[in-house]
């Protein structure tokens, strides 16, 4: 089982990343996929999760922090997950994961998101 993240990088406030998540080992249809964040000196925060649904759906919820700005999607031909993000703040910087509901929880290594002007 295997997770990584890409994607991420310096943007200026008000601008977009789309993040991806590849895995390996398993289904991403299969399982809840969610994407998480951490800077430093706070606990890692749930952003987004997509629940399993193998017939491409699957629901979504999002912190509130991020509604109306960030999607996440799944793209089950590719066994990936997404987390598109508009409209960003200086205060969604951090470092972004993805993990995986299986039998245990599977961490990717994240990717680094950066707003500032």
């Amino acid at each position: 089982v295997q997770l990584v993240e890409s994607g991420g990088g310096l943007v200026q406030p008000g601008g977009s990343l789309r993040l991806s998540c590849s895995a390996s080992g398993f289904a991403v249809s299969a399982y809840d996929v969610s994407w998480y964040r951490q800077v430093p000196g706070k606990e890692r925060e749930l952003v987004a999760t997509i629940h399993r649904g193998l017939r491409g759906g699957g629901t979504t919820t999002y912190a509130n922090s991020v509604k109306g700005r960030f999607t996440i999607s799944r793209d089950n031909a590719n066994n990936r997950v997404h987390l598109q993000m508009d409209s960003l703040k200086p205060e969604d910087t951090g470092l972004y994961y993805c993990k995986a509901s299986l039998w245990r929880d599977a961490w990717g290594q994240g990717t680094q998101v950066t707003v500032e002007s």
